[in-house]
C-alpha cells in the first residue's frame, strides 16, 4: 500500500485509492451481512424429511426449513403416557399428534385442527380405513358451515389441491365411520393453527410417514 501511494504522488490522488479501497471492503461486508441463516434447531434448508417429493406421480412441494417453526417439525420426544406403543395420541389444544412407541418415547407430529372446540372430534376411535391420495366429499355439515364446498357435492378426485393432501386416515368408532380423518394438507401454513372443519391435518410429508407406520385397527384417542 506505501508504495503504491508513493507512486501515486500527491494527497489527493492517496484520498482516492484510499477512497476507492473503502468501497470495495464495504462491498464485501455488505454481501456477508446478507447471508440467510437456518432458525436455531434446523439441520438446513433442504431437510430430507421435507424435500421435494414425487409420490406416486403427484409432486409435493418441499417445505422451506428456513420459514417454517422448527417446533413444527417432526420429531422423537419422551412421553409417558398410558397408552401402548402403536396408539395414535391427538392433543387438540397443544397441536400435536404423538405415535406412541415403546421405552416411553412417542413421535411427535404438528396438526391443524378445528377452527371451534365443537368441531374437533373427542374420544376414543380405531383406524377403519387408509386412501393414498384420497378423493374428498364434503359432508352436509360442511356444505352447510362453508356453501362454496357445495361446488363439490358430488367429489373431488385426489391430487395435489384436493384439501385431503396426500393421505388420509378414517376413524371409526364401533364399525362406523365417524366422518373424521387424520389427513394431509395443500396448506403447510395451516399447520398449527385451528383453522379446519375439525379433521386433524398434517403436513403431506409427515402423513405420508405416519400412514405407513400404522395399520388399519390402530387405536387413536383424541383429547
Amino acid at each position: 500500500m506505501r508504495s503504491a501511494l508513493l507512486i501515486l504522488g500527491d494527497a489527493p490522488n492517496r484520498r482516492m485509492v484510499l477512497a476507492s479501497l473503502a468501497i470495495l471492503l464495504t462491498g464485501c461486508a455488505t454481501a456477508d451481512r446478507y447471508v440467510k441463516t437456518a432458525p436455531e434447531g434446523v439441520i438446513n434448508q433442504t431437510d430430507f424429511r421435507y424435500r421435494e417429493t414425487i409420490d406416486t406421480g403427484h409432486r409435493i412441494p418441499a417445505i422451506d426449513a428456513y420459514e417454517i417453526d422448527p417446533r413444527l417439525l417432526r420429531v422423537t420426544v419422551t412421553y409417558k403416557t398410558q397408552y401402548r406403543p402403536g396408539t395414535v395420541v391427538v392433543d387438540i389444544a397443544a397441536r400435536r399428534l404423538y405415535l406412541v412407541q415403546a421405552g416411553g418415547q412417542a413421535l411427535r407430529y404438528a396438526v391443524g385442527v378445528g377452527r371451534e372446540d365443537a368441531l374437533n372430534f373427542h374420544g376414543k376411535a380405531a383406524i377403519g380405513r387408509k386412501e393414498v391420495w384420497p378423493s374428498w366429499t364434503p359432508t352436509a355439515r360442511m356444505i352447510e358451515r362453508i356453501p362454496r364446498y357445495a361446488a363439490y357435492s358430488s367429489g373431488m378426485s385426489g391430487g395435489v389441491d384436493n384439501p385431503l393432501g396426500a393421505r388420509a386416515l378414517y376413524l371409526y368408532r364401533d364399525g362406523r365411520d365417524t366422518e373424521f380423518r387424520i389427513h394431509g394438507t395443500n396448506e403447510p401454513a395451516s399447520i398449527g393453527t385451528a383453522v379446519s372443519s375439525g379433521c386433524i391435518r398434517l403436513f403431506n410429508h409427515d402423513i405420508i410417514d405416519l400412514y405407513a407406520r400404522i395399520p388399519i385397527g390402530a387405536p387413536v384417542v383424541v383429547m
